[in-house]
């Protein structure tokens, strides 16, 4: 009887773990999702002035990248050429690369296909997003990270949609500070990843990689393009994490 007693108590907490597991995952989503969806009406209503909402649509289906599309309105704005318009997607984006190939490492057992699959749909908040999920859990499926991929590819579509049909009623988007909604998304990514990281790492050490990167960034947009620098200094902090990590 007794050992009953304490196999139904250890049930019991279990079920309350998976509870808790749950309903943080939910919120987590619900959040990333409007998160998504109000960036994503930031986007389309600056850009209502360049684009139509169908153009808008191809835009955010083809390119999915919220702050190459700024740069692609931004270009636009000022009739840029098509291959100054590509090259500047090209290079904002060339960090999806590193975080693509991180992220194969959380699915070895995968396919190549699949996570080109999941490469493809991939963006820095589904990247935030899954490391915050591997904190809670090893063992995270295809199908989560499928479906954290596309609900938010589909709720930055409907973004930017409807954000450019309404954006021909706001005369001027611009005095809203709607231009800056993505760089607000970015901060608050970095500070919960950052919170996240400080259990799982000495403060000294992030000091360290942060000022790394502060200053190689800084040096280096002093020589090459700003996209390029950010990737260039995102390697070398990656360089010093290993490197202290192993002291």
């Amino acid at each position: 009887m007794p050992s009953q007693v304490w196999r139904l108590r250890r049930w019991s907490k279990g079920e309350q773990c998976a509870d808790r597991h749950l309903n943080r995952v939910h919120k987590l989503q619900r959040q990333r999702l409007w998160g998504y969806i109000s960036i994503g009406l930031a986007c389309g209503i600056i850009g209502a002035s360049y684009v139509t909402p169908l153009e808008m649509a191809l835009m955010s289906i083809l390119v999915y990248a919220g702050s190459a599309q700024f740069a692609m309105l931004a270009l636009l704005a000022v009739h840029a050429p098509v291959t100054a318009i590509l090259l500047t997607v090209f290079l904002i984006n060339l960090r999806l690369f590193l975080l693509g190939l991180h992220t194969s490492t959380f699915f070895r057992h995968a396919s190549l296909w699949q996570n080109i699959g999941i490469g493809i749909l991939l963006t820095d908040e589904t990247y935030g997003v899954l490391l915050s999920e591997h904190v809670h859990t090893k063992d995270i499926s295809l199908q989560w990270m499928y479906g954290n991929n596309i609900t938010s590819y589909l709720a930055w579509m409907i973004g930017t949609v409807v954000g450019t049909t309404l954006g021909s009623l706001l005369p001027n988007p611009e005095v809203f500070g709607l231009d800056f909604a993505l760089v607000g998304m970015f901060i608050g990514i970095f500070s919960s990843q950052f919170l996240v990281m400080l259990h799982k790492t000495k403060l000294q050490k992030l000091i360290v990689i942060l000022a790394v990167v502060a200053l190689s960034f800084y040096a280096l947009s002093m020589l090459v393009s700003s996209s390029l620098a950010v990737l260039m200094s995102t390697l070398l902090g990656c360089a010093v994490g290993v490197i202290l990590d192993d002291k």
